[in-house]
């Protein structure tokens, strides 16, 4: 997705060259639609987890979320100080996601955490891919915040992999 033309009212001061900023907050935008679909996700299963080690996936996921809810702000404020726009409703969201929705009736424990494990692991990746576009833009701020998320995404990752081996 391009940047928008950018209202100078909205305008952002940055010492990063505006070429490169745009290109970032391009990159970025896609992470923050991203953990808004797998924060969803991650409740949807952790609201119909079933089974005998409910307690424990239900309590997983539920840090899960917490965790993931606790991004969403902190990369769409980084696009905005880049000077770009950001996320702004449902359907901005759904056009730049890519963990895929599930809206099963029913999925056994196994099947809801084999796919959050899965969606973490290529999350982990597409930041990845965006940190590289950061180095190459020398922007360290975006690139610092990429780093700590993506610790975190490979614990959701180690965590949920533990748990369907």
């Amino acid at each position: 997705m391009k940047q928008e033309t950018i209202s100078s009212k909205l305008a952002t001061p940055n010492d990063l060259q505006e070429e490169g900023r745009l290109i970032i907050a391009d990159h970025i935008n896609p992470l923050v639609a991203d953990a808004f679909a797998l924060y969803v996700k991650t409740k949807n299963f952790h609201w119909h987890m079933s089974g005998k080690h409910f307690r424990d996936y239900h309590l997983l996921l539920d840090e899960q979320s917490d965790q993931i809810f606790a991004m969403i702000d902190p990369l769409a404020e980084r696009v905005r100080k880049l000077g770009g726009l950001t996320i702004k409703s449902i359907s901005h969201i759904a056009s730049l996601q890519n963990v895929q929705d599930d809206n099963e009736a029913y999925l056994d424990p196994h099947q809801m955490l084999s796919q959050l494990a899965k969606d973490n692991e290529e999350y982990a990746v597409r930041m990845r891919a965006a940190h590289a576009v950061c180095d190459k833009y020398n922007d360290v701020a975006t690139a610092s915040l990429l780093e700590t998320f993506i610790d975190e995404t490979e614990r959701r990752t180690w965590f949920l992999f533990e748990t369907i081996s």
